[in-house]
């Protein structure tokens, strides 16, 4: 019953860029289906899991200090160092935690998943389903620029650099994948065309389509 049970659940991972709301359309769609949505909080999950301070999750978040590929496979992901070893917190050991705390959750409950290569690490899974949001840059820096009441050079920065940081990480940890390619997703969003609410239906549409929500 409890293979089952994991064979049931579903998963939605979202890649995003800044500012282009696949955070917004992730707590929607969350909302619509009445399952958990991980975000922010697989930092704590993770240090709970790994004893590690969240500290070091949160400064980890979704940023990569080498320019390397480390392509990541299902034997890599479950090597989890032991806490006595010098590289326990270094940062592919704790992308291997939290890649550990994904994969529980993915098969313990239905779930959406914002970004941390989650699609990738979940490669394989039945009802998986993979977004990519993305809108064009001037559209995610006026989307910056109003949430956080910043100027227009000021949004633009933090939406490139942000975008930067989310590529790096993905190329990084997927051993080369380029975090754009529309391949690595099974469903890409442009918010520019399409609004928040009429996503969410698109996904719920896409979801019927491939068995994964039954009304």
């Amino acid at each position: 019953m409890a293979n089952e049970q994991e064979h049931d659940n579903f998963c939605i991972t979202i890649e995003r860029g800044f500012g282009s709301g696949g955070k917004t359309i992730g707590m929607m769609l969350a909302k619509r289906l009445g399952v958990e949505y991980y975000d922010r909080d697989l930092s704590r999950l993770s240090s709970e899991f790994s004893g590690i301070n969240e500290r070091l999750f949160v400064q980890f978040d979704e940023n990569v200090k080498s320019r390397l590929f480390r392509k990541f496979s299902k034997a890599d992901l479950e090597a989890i160092l032991s806490p006595d070893d010098e590289k326990f917190v270094s940062d592919d050991n704790l992308f291997r935690l939290q890649a550990k705390v994904i994969g529980d959750l993915a098969k313990r409950e239905n779930c959406i998943i914002i970004g941390r290569c989650s699609g990738f690490v979940l490669r394989g899974k039945a009802n998986l389903l993979r977004l990519f949001v993305y809108a064009p840059l001037p559209v995610c820096t006026e989307n910056v620029q109003e949430r956080y009441g910043v100027t227009p050079s000021e949004a633009r920065r933090l939406v490139t650099q942000t975008d930067v940081n989310r590529s790096s990480y993905f190329k990084y940890y997927t051993g080369g994948l380029h975090w754009h390619d529309a391949r690595n997703y099974d469903l890409c969003i442009n918010t520019a065309e399409i609004s928040f609410e009429k996503a969410v239906e698109l996904v719920l549409a896409v979801m019927r389509i491939r068995g994964m929500l039954h009304d």
